[in-house]
């Protein structure tokens, strides 16, 4: 058992006001926040540690733009403040998402499906009802359209690694809303020998990609064109705010993606999942 999780989070004066879960979920989303407030809404093992967990830019006075530098004592720190021991306890106490869901649901595609409709894998947290048996690697596609259009996916994924994607040896799985990143799906995700991931080209596929590393390691791949010069046309999404554009290249050199963070200062913009489709 983790050092970390064994710690309980403690009921105190210092946990009244903006939930733990509120703080962890802006961070997210690259949201700035009260890190003063939030380093008090800590459990004590995890506060002793902040500056190695976290890394903070001042954006305007009480807020701190936070990035995550251990993945993994994040992960923890998110099953800390799930504590409530039911989603229905959690809405007692007036707050549905401070407990994760006991059952989660993932659409598929896979070699044995015979029609365009994706079959269904259902996660508990202590079994899997999956009625197919699953490939050896998985492309795992943020948006809707895109899992949708999965030979298109498929294609593309390959165009940028340089190997070949057939539905015969790689499942494809919908990801979107930060589902994959639940701790029941990360595990069940260990089954396979490669997980590709197919984001969104911003701060919030980043953020997703960089959590399934800190849990999957090496397995995990984030599906990218090796010259991102041909692709600048298609970053057109404006970024929400300065601080989740300068996120987005923050997490990208600290990946190691160095040409994507290029690419992000030289247009200014982020690149979503959906111009793949156009090309």
């Amino acid at each position: 058992m983790s050092y970390f999780a064994s710690q309980p989070l403690r009921n105190s004066k210092n946990n009244r006001g903006t939930p733990l879960n509120d703080y962890l979920e802006k961070i997210l989303r690259g949201q700035p926040i009260n890190y003063e407030a939030f380093l008090k809404k800590l459990p004590e093992p995890f506060r002793q540690r902040h500056r190695e967990l976290f890394a903070t830019e001042k954006v305007q006075a009480n807020r701190w733009l936070v990035t995550v530098q251990d993945e993994t004592a994040f992960a923890e720190l998110q099953n800390v403040a799930e504590a409530p021991v039911s989603r229905i306890d959690a809405a007692k106490k007036g707050d549905s998402h401070r407990h994760g869901t006991e059952v989660s649901f993932l659409l598929v595609y896979h070699r044995r499906l015979e029609s365009s409709r994706p079959d269904v894998v259902v996660i508990e947290s202590d079994c899997v009802d999956i009625g197919f048996q699953r490939a050896r690697s998985v492309l795992i596609v943020e948006n809707e359209r895109n899992f949708y259009q999965y030979p298109k996916m498929l294609h593309f994924a390959g165009e940028a690694l340089g190997k070949r994607f057939h539905l015969a040896d790689c499942d494809v799985v919908l990801g979107g809303g930060n589902r994959v990143t639940r701790r029941a799906i990360l595990d069940w995700l260990q089954g396979y020998e490669e997980v590709f991931c197919a984001f969104d080209y911003d701060a919030g596929g980043l953020q997703m990609f960089s959590t399934i590393a800190a849990s999957l390691g090496d397995k995990a791949t984030f599906v990218q064109p090796p010259d991102w010069q041909p692709w600048l046309a298609w970053f057109r999404h404006i970024p929400d705010t300065t601080e989740r554009f300068t996120r987005a290249i923050s997490l990208a050199e600290g990946l190691g993606f160095v040409p994507l963070a290029e690419a992000f200062r030289a247009t200014g913009k982020f690149m979503e999942q959906e111009m793949i489709l156009d090309e």
